[in-house]
């Protein structure tokens, strides 16, 4: 049920930008590089949004930064010794599970309408239907019904007993009493809900803080929300200021434009590391090594990408190591596949593709493509081995993997067209749509032991008859991974657990569906006075704790 969620000046600029203020500050300017290609909590996706979401929201589930899960919206976690999560068997006799959830009291919509489960059963009707364009609607179809106690408490039936059914971390809230009218039209909500025509609705918002000002492109305003029962935060305002050229971040902090960029999606490793040589002792500078997989997603309707000979090489000719050691100084490990190290679920044994290109070679031979002309491979049709490959345009840490990749791929006859686009439009349409033609270069972000249903189960690709719901971008479709992701969610006997845990990741760095590059350590440049930000190494971000930011000497 846990989803994925898609990084020179004066001295007395120096003063402000990494000394305490001279006054105590109302405002926290922080810097992104990415602006949100939506605001809506169930469509897309990506990290700048779960960045505002974590100030001016909370979800039901969600882990925190020491990696367990815990209450957001709710009182307690459901529990079958408790007797708040009992199994039953479905209507058509399989085993299902009913998990029992209250609502915290505390909360309401930032225009005084209480939050209840009114608002559960609406946001189960969205996100179920799959003209909604729900990025995980595997998630709220399997919910079969909704028994509501009352305006606080309710129980989900489940059609599965899965081993994390305490966790529903992507059922994320939407009000009901706004809403509902534009859902009448499930295919036309994406355009039409209040979250994009009236962002800066109180009612939309019920955290810390509520989105006051939007310019699309440039920057969010988030005010404190008055209707906040938890601890208040420091800060009257904090805007969210997008600068998507990541060189003009540190330009921008320098000048004190912004007061600080964030670790999840602001510099590059790269900047960071050569930021620090100049700069360190006036910054709290750290590496949080985290769950963000650096990966290109393949477009496997795409006939050349289609034939796993091809996919093999393509990772087998890019030397990865000497990559990570000259542009991040090892400080993002190569990736083999898509669970790190540090997960408790890694697969020491799985398939690697250390750099060789001699055997890259080969197996494009086997596949075809033998003939050169003129320094690129053809095959025996005549058809020129010729893919595309997109990132987000301004982010340069990418867009120098993309080079120096693009360079070693072109030693073997492989011709690379780089198009890269604003990230917005990037995710908001290209990868969302599967417009991309080729490979597209992006990070995921997880929670721990994350089972990829949304980005690998063949019931999650995205097509226009389910309005792009579902984040198997790539188009991958093999019965084997849906079988391992089905049985992963069931079976839980810790043994037979972990050896599926293995199973999935042999089957994924064998198929390659996408090539694994890095795991990204993110950096925190954080100004002396800030203090109380806590990076999570995960999808859900610091500012889920925002309310413990403040200036201090």
């Amino acid at each position: 049920m846990r989803g994925f969620r898609a990084i020179a000046a004066a001295s007395a600029a120096l003063i402000l930008g990494a000394g305490l203020p001279a006054h105590a500050k109302d405002d926290l300017v922080i810097g992104v590089s990415q602006f949100p290609g939506n605001f809506n909590p169930l469509i897309n996706a990506m990290v700048a949004k779960t960045y505002i979401h974590g100030m001016t929201r909370r979800p039901i589930t969600y882990y925190d930064a020491d990696w367990k899960l815990v209450c957001g919206l709710c009182t307690e976690l459901p529990s079958i010794e408790r007797g708040t999560a009992r199994y039953e068997t479905t209507a058509e006799g399989k085993p299902g599970i009913a998990v029992t959830y209250t609502l915290r009291s505390d909360y309401s919509w930032g225009d005084g309408k209480p939050i209840t489960t009114k608002d559960v059963v609406f946001t189960w009707e969205v996100g179920k239907n799959k003209k909604s364009g729900a990025g995980n609607f595997e998630l709220f179809s399997r919910i079969t019904s909704i028994d509501v106690k009352d305006d606080r408490t309710f129980t989900l039936h489940v059609n599965k007993r899965t081993c994390d059914y305490d966790g529903i971390n992507d059922f994320e809230l939407v009000p009901e009493h706004l809403e509902r009218k534009n859902f009448t039209e499930p295919a036309e909500y994406v355009n039409r809900s209040a979250y994009e025509t009236d962002t800066t609705n109180p009612g939309l918002w019920f955290g810390p803080y509520r989105v006051a000002q939007v310019v699309t492109g440039s920057h969010v305003v988030l005010e404190q929300n008055p209707l906040w029962k938890g601890k208040k935060p420091y800060f009257k305002r904090i805007i969210v200021r997008a600068i998507e050229n990541t060189g003009a971040l540190t330009a921008n902090l320098l000048s004190g434009s912004i007061d600080y960029i964030a670790g999840e999606l602001g510099l590059t490793l790269d900047q960071a590391l050569a930021f620090e040589k100049q700069h360190g002792k006036r910054f709290d500078i750290a590496y949080k090594p985290s769950l963000t997989y650096e990966h290109i997603d393949l477009n496997l309707d795409n006939p050349i990408l289609a034939d796993p000979r091809v996919r093999r090489a393509l990772l087998l000719a890019v030397d990865r190591k000497t990559i990570t050691e000259k542009l991040f100084e090892g400080h993002q490990p190569v990736a083999d596949g898509s669970i790190h190290p540090l997960d408790t679920v890694f697969h020491k044994g799985l398939p690697k593709y250390p750099y060789d290109p001699a055997r890259a070679k080969s197996l494009l031979e086997e596949a075809g493509w033998t003939e050169m002309r003129d320094g690129i491979r053809h095959n025996a049709k005549g058809e020129r081995l010729q893919i595309d490959l997109m990132t987000t345009a301004g982010n340069k840490s990418r867009e120098l993997v993309q080079q120096a990749m693009q360079s070693q791929w072109r030693k073997l006859g492989i011709d690379i067209r780089i198009r890269n686009e604003p990230a917005r439009v990037f995710f908001g349409e290209t990868v969302t749509k599967r417009k991309f033609k080729g490979m597209a270069l992006f990070a995921w972000m997880s929670s721990p032991e994350n089972i990829p249903r949304t980005t690998l189960h063949s019931t999650m690709i995205p097509t226009e008859a389910n309005n792009w719901s579902g984040q198997n971008y790539t188009g991958y479709d093999n019965p084997k991974m849906d079988k391992l992701i089905d049985e992963l969610e069931v079976l839980c006997e810790p043994k037979q657990h972990m050896q599926l845990w293995h199973d999935l990741q042999t089957l994924y760095s064998t198929d390659l569906p996408a090539l694994p590059l890095f795991f990204r350590a993110n950096p925190y440049i954080i100004p002396h006075w800030l203090k109380g930000i806590r990076p999570t190494g995960h999808q859900y971000s610091s500012t889920l704790t925002v309310e413990d930011w403040r200036v201090e000497k």
